[in-house]
């Protein structure tokens, strides 16, 4: 990571002010939408650049790496896992991690279930959904959402908090934002059918956070405009 501290905080105030003003546009509360600073493939600096500012979570996308960072980082920031999790690292995943993002297979949820309950925990976590519907994406099909969430729904030691979604990659924004507003109407659905609120909606990052935002994210998840392209 070439950027200094300064240079961050410009960075990351500039992207608030966006944020600020693009709930503006579309009538929402910009306190309704939170920052997850993804120090993926960034320095250990990245860790510390964020907690200084006052980002209240790191979204790291590898078990190990974030291992290896969390020790920097103060006890007041929250981590979050959005990468795909293979079952074999669910048992660390669940000692690192105050929520995963990226659960999207009945087998995940019920290790995790495990795990958690072998240590105490209740262990948040949101549903990772492929709403683009896009080859090269993990996420488990709308179609298949009931069923992962009726799973994970028996599961006493974790909690769904909402749905996760990665938009297809593709310079027409109507494709990321037709993805974020499946995700926001498949949420109600569930939300209906299962009696929870469902609160949390992650989607959009640093190329599309209008179109998320516009489709009722509340959780962006944006590592290049704040700490520049990855290493």
């Amino acid at each position: 990571m070439k950027l200094n501290y300064s240079q961050f905080a410009c960075n990351a105030q500039g992207v608030l002010d966006e944020i600020d003003q693009i709930c503006k546009n579309c009538g929402r509360d910009s306190s309704s939408v939170k920052v997850l600073a993804v120090t993926k493939s960034q320095s250990h600096e990245a860790v510390d650049f964020a907690a200084r500012f006052g980002f209240e979570a790191i979204g790291e996308n590898r078990v190990q790496e974030s291992a290896g960072k969390k020790p920097l980082a103060g006890e007041q920031i929250r981590w979050e896992l959005i990468g795909n999790l293979q079952s074999n690292k669910a048992k660390l995943a669940v000692s690192l991690f105050d929520r995963i993002q990226s659960v999207d297979r009945i087998k995940l949820v019920r290790a995790l279930d495990r795990y958690a309950g072998e240590i105490g925990k209740k262990l948040p976590v949101l549903l990772q959904v492929n709403t683009g519907e896009d080859p090269k994406k993990f996420g488990v099909s709308s179609r298949e959402t009931p069923k992962l969430m009726e799973a994970a729904l028996q599961c006493p030691n974790i909690l769904v908090e909402g749905l996760m979604t990665i938009a297809p990659l593709d310079e027409d924004r109507s494709v990321a934002l037709a993805a974020f507003d499946r995700l926001r109407s498949l949420r109600d659905e569930l939300s209906v059918s299962s009696g929870l609120s469902l609160k949390e909606l992650s989607m959009g990052m640093s190329g599309d956070m209008a179109e998320a935002i516009r489709a009722g994210s509340t959780c962006l998840r944006l590592g290049t405009v704040l700490f520049g392209k990855r290493q």
